[in-house]
């Protein structure tokens, strides 16, 4: 933090280090461009439509020394971090290592941050890619509300309801019970600022990419028109709030806990997330599945997989 080695060598095997990345997660993986997509889809103002490793390895191979020097210099500064310590230290111990070490680093001049808000999406928006992928697949990303809005555990809670786990609806219904799918799941983005849910699914054989949507617009039509029933309600509540207990067990993700919610404004917040949850009504699951999952909310991808040879 108080100075980062540059030269030209250093930069040149990192690049080459992103560019693999890029190529290992995004290019030769199937289904690893998703994101790219996706983001490039349903946003477009906000700067979310850019994925951070790049949107093509160009990106990356076109970074100069000066670029990277800018960007450290403006951003990695101890007026622009949050230092968390968890563990078996004692604080007075660890107050003074951390000023001894991090005390005499000068701030920065943090740049002011201005984000353009995401206007509402008001039509629906499609992709469909013929791509080298083991099968087809599908994915339905919907605007959803920022971290820090009530609407927020409404949101995540959805996503338990319908992808979390065996007795989850998408997976009970969709994928054990009828076998339409060979692979379903729900979950959000969970970012600052307002994210996306995300449903993906793999059809089984012989299903349709069209057939497959049909089927997931159907289970989201049920959640928009009838209420969720009270003890489905109870039982996503008592599963999060075991996992966030368990979750403190660990050190590790107890300091990124804290940190996360001192970036979001308040770290003191750690201790009202279970309550959140827990105010959530029946009502709002109802008014938020309303307000999701519509048509024109909604970005759709679909992956086409090669098909077999005629002889």
């Amino acid at each position: 933090m108080l100075k980062l080695r540059f030269n030209k060598k250093v930069l040149g095997v990192q690049r080459k280090v992103v560019v693999e990345e890029f190529k290992e997660t995004c290019l030769n993986q199937p289904y690893g461009d998703a994101w790219h997509h996706i983001s490039d889809l349903a946003y477009k103002a906000h700067p979310y439509r850019w994925p951070t490793i790049g949107l093509e390895p160009s990106h990356i191979e076109q970074a100069t020394l000066d670029d990277v020097k800018q960007f450290y210099y403006a951003y990695y500064r101890p007026n622009n971090a949050i230092l968390v310590i968890a563990g078996n230290v004692k604080s007075e111990e660890a107050v003074r290592l951390a000023e001894k070490w991090f005390g005499s680093i000068p701030a920065g001049q943090i740049p002011e941050r201005h984000i353009p808000a995401e206007p509402p999406q008001t039509e629906q928006r499609r992709r469909v890619l013929h791509a080298d992928v083991p099968s087809d697949a599908l994915y339905l990303a919907f605007h959803m509300a920022e971290r820090m809005s009530p609407q927020f555990y409404a949101s995540d809670l959805i996503t338990d309801a319908l992808g979390n786990g065996p007795s989850a609806r998408l997976f009970r219904r969709l994928l054990k019970e009828q076998k339409f799918f060979a692979h379903i799941d729900c979950y959000l983005s969970a970012t600052h600022d307002p994210g996306l849910l995300i449903i993906e699914g793999k059809p089984s054989e012989g299903v349709s990419l069209e057939q497959a949507e049909a089927l997931i617009w159907q289970e989201l039509e049920q959640l928009r028109t009838t209420p969720l029933p009270e003890v489905e309600l109870q039982k996503l509540k008592n599963k999060v709030e075991s996992s966030l207990v368990f979750s403190e067990l660990s050190a590790l993700n107890k300091a990124i806990n804290l940190a996360t919610f001192e970036l979001l404004g308040d770290a003191h917040l750690i201790n009202e997330e279970v309550r959140f949850y827990q105010n959530v009504t029946t009502e709002d699951m109802h008014q938020v599945a309303t307000q999701l999952f519509r048509p024109e909310n909604c970005s759709v991808l679909h992956y086409v997989a090669p098909r077999p040879a005629l002889n």
